[in-house]
């Protein structure tokens, strides 16, 4: 895959003229939307609120946004498969104020990047394997996945697609 698939994300977004108690609407973001004329930087995980996706995963992308706007990236972007209320939830308990949480809530995105994974063993039903790339203009120009894809695996391998291995190979 040389691109990254066309799919419409279901997302919130905060509209204060709505008022009360929740002034959110709907926006449908397009893949386009999110990737066209930009340099992109995403990581998907199997889920917010996970253990390693919130002590680790998450935090250190947010914590290392700096160093990747300095190298020419002009977003850092959250795939998981959560939907849009959770999403932002989990942002909110960790302070995110940087990474874009994007929700793919269907799992369509991760399906089409040939990522999705049945993660039933652990009661979560399909997800998103953990992996990270860099989209240049919509072009994948390179992908970390984590090994031992499969269905119900047994553990949660995360050695390649952390911030740090990102953040070295755009410092080449």
């Amino acid at each position: 895959m040389n691109t990254v698939p066309q799919v419409t994300f279901k997302t919130r977004v905060r509209n204060d003229a709505l008022g009360g108690p929740n002034p959110f609407e709907w926006k449908d973001l397009t893949s386009d939307d999110v990737f066209k004329g930009k340099k992109v930087v995403v990581f998907s995980l199997p889920g917010a609120f996970t253990p390693t996706c919130s002590t680790t995963h998450l935090p250190r992308y947010e914590e290392l946004y700096g160093k990747f706007k300095e190298l020419g990236v002009d977003a850092v972007v959250c795939v998981s498969v959560n939907d849009a209320f959770v999403m932002y939830q989990w942002g909110l308990s960790q302070k995110a104020e940087n990474v874009f949480l994007l929700p793919d809530g269907n799992g369509e995105f991760s399906r089409k990047m040939g990522m999705l994974v049945d993660k039933s063993n652990l009661g979560f039903g399909m997800r998103s394997w953990r992996y990270s790339m860099v989209v240049n203009d919509g072009n994948i120009e390179k992908i970390f996945s984590e090994d031992g894809y499969q269905d119900n695996c047994p553990t949660d391998p995360f050695e390649v697609s952390d911030a740090d291995t990102m953040l070295a190979h755009l410092s080449k």
